[in-house]
């Protein structure tokens, strides 16, 4: 047995550590979210500005995914069912499938690329240059001055953009539906209305507060963390990303096993 071997099993527990001290971390960084996301004053002027850059600015992307996701959806879909003769039964399938998994999850997937690198950034440039410890000199609360905005901002911008992006799917696969199959909108928009209920929505919808405290977390930790100059900075907006696409198909599935559960 050569000594590769018997390091196998100190790496792993190394891992293991390493990824139980981070989940303990980000629970602590939570849980003090939460406690400054109540105390006044409120920070509006940042909600504001952090809306404007989380939300806005990430919705052009988020219409371009969301529109080919739902005529992809649409050409798949309406191929397939079409050799069974089911192809009017191409709107509920698409609209489900974007209301309950595709809309919220790629939504979150762009935006917690975007966003989330552009947080770790900014905030692990502030760390390096020692504008964080300023804060602390000036009396002030990291947390409540860095991370409550964003929280605050990204819980209300990523569900408004995850309810664009289903509107918008659901006509991307409407177009291709007519194109290629010849419903007529009209028709392909009343069998969604009559086949999708409140509660697609919703599910969908509500997987999106998961997503954004997620992503918020990872970002704002990992760049509370940074260590070692701008290359530091570049570390932590590579595992912010990766980090946060992990969390949200781990967390999606969960989610969907638990909203299963619940609707019976």
């Amino acid at each position: 047995m050569n000594s590769e071997s018997l390091n196998v099993p100190y790496l792993l527990g190394s891992k293991l550590a390493d990824l139980a001290r981070g989940a303990g971390e980000l629970t602590i960084l939570g849980l003090r979210t939460l406690y400054w996301t109540f105390r006044r004053p409120l920070e509006m002027r940042e909600i504001i500005k952090q809306v404007e850059y989380l939300g806005t600015k990430s919705l052009s992307i988020t219409l371009l995914t969301s529109i080919f996701t739902g005529m992809v959806l649409a050409l798949q879909f309406s191929v397939s069912l079409q050799r069974f003769g089911a192809k009017e039964y191409v709107s509920i399938v698409v609209a489900l499938a974007i209301l309950r998994e595709l809309g919220p999850v790629l939504t979150s997937v762009v935006v917690g690329g975007r966003v989330g690198s552009g947080i770790a950034a900014e905030i692990g440039s502030m760390k390096v240059t020692e504008q964080i410890d300023a804060i602390r000199a000036l009396g002030a609360n990291p947390i409540k001055k860095l991370v409550v905005p964003r929280m605050v901002a990204m819980f209300i911008g990523l569900p408004m953009l995850g309810f664009v992006a289903d509107l918008v799917g659901i006509f991307g696969g409407m177009v291709i539906a007519a194109v290629e199959l010849g419903l007529k909108p009209k028709a392909f928009l009343s069998d969604v209305i009559n086949g999708v209920g409140m509660d697609d929505i919703l599910n969908g919808l509500s997987k999106t507060f998961v997503f954004a405290i997620g992503i918020v977390l990872i970002a704002c930790h990992q760049g509370m963390k940074v260590e070692g100059g701008t290359e530091g900075v570049g570390r932590a907006t590579t595992r912010t990303v990766v980090l946060s696409l992990v969390f949200i198909f781990a967390a999606d599935f969960f989610l969907t096993k638990i909203l299963f559960l619940i609707s019976g």
